[in-house]
């Protein structure tokens, strides 16, 4: 069996910044306790290793007392929340993805006039809820360009489309020529995908094309992750998205000639080498 390994599996820049930040903290401590909003990343190996070495998870801002640490984690949180921090004089560490950052101010800049921010994402997602935080004259968050459709807009009115970082661009982009070919509304499109997103997806698709089997490793809850996942299988090819080794199904696997790889953002490299170990020992 031949085990291919995609080249960017595995933590982005954004991903191990936020971490690096963290082990800093971790690993000088001031005597000031330490707390995160939320899950610093999505997953959940990496979250265990943490809660261990004394980081407090609170999904509530308020949950965070004055006077201690707390770290933005790589998503980044609305800014009102932050401003709620700042006002009771908690220690902010901001590890906000620099491509969130540039988001979050892009759509703060091109919706200043009123402009209605049309945002692709999961509207759940923390990152989301901190993007449209920014929008200053309304949002409305899609996942498909079904749910888009069914959203009227305004003859001559403005709109500010955008994404978040990481969903999937062939789609974004079918969604904006989809806009700009209505003619009757003025469509403003953010380059707001990350370069890495659409680097990782295009890799994926490639592999995908080229192998019997893809393995996706990561956490259930990165959107990123599930993304990745997606675009396998959109190749016809099987896939199976797993958070470690334990979840393979060896046994089925081995009838397989060629088994590519992939993880997403927030996949720690123990985790890839582990499920690589497994799959080479067949």
């Amino acid at each position: 069996m031949e085990v291919i390994l995609a080249e960017t599996a595995g933590f982005c820049m954004g991903v191990d910044m936020a971490l690096t930040k963290l082990d800093h903290l971790v690993g000088e401590p001031d005597g000031h306790p330490i707390y995160i909003l939320g899950p610093i990343i999505h997953n959940p190996q990496v979250l265990k290793r943490y809660a261990e070495k004394g980081v407090v998870m609170v999904h509530d801002p308020a949950e965070v007392p004055a006077g201690a640490h707390v770290v933005i984690r790589a998503h980044g949180i609305t800014r009102q929340v932050e401003e709620s921090l700042r006002a009771r004089n908690v220690l902010i560490k901001d590890a906000t993805c620099p491509r969130v950052k540039k988001a979050q101010l892009l759509i703060e800049r091109n919706t200043a006039d009123g402009g209605e921010l049309l945002l692709y994402g999961e509207a759940d997602h923390p990152e989301v809820a901190g993007l449209v935080s920014y929008a200053q004259g309304g949002h409305f968050v899609f996942g498909s360009s079904e749910e888009l459709a069914g959203h009227a807009l305004t003859p001559g009115k403005r709109y500010v489309l955008a994404a978040q970082t990481t969903q999937d661009r062939v789609q974004f982009e079918s969604i904006a020529k989809d806009l700009a070919g209505r003619g009757d509304i003025e469509v403003a499109v953010l380059e707001t995908i990350c370069d890495a997103t659409k680097l990782r997806q295009t890799e994926a698709r490639d592999l995908a094309q080229n192998v019997d089997f893809m393995v996706v490793v990561g956490g259930y809850n990165s959107g990123n992750t599930r993304r990745l996942a997606q675009v396998v299988s959109e190749q016809g090819t099987p896939c199976k998205h797993v958070e470690t080794v334990d979840e393979l199904p060896l046994d089925e696997l081995a009838r397989y000639k060629r088994i590519g790889v992939t993880a997403g953002a927030s996949t720690p490299r123990l985790l890839i080498d582990e499920v690589l170990a497994g799959l080479e020992s067949l």
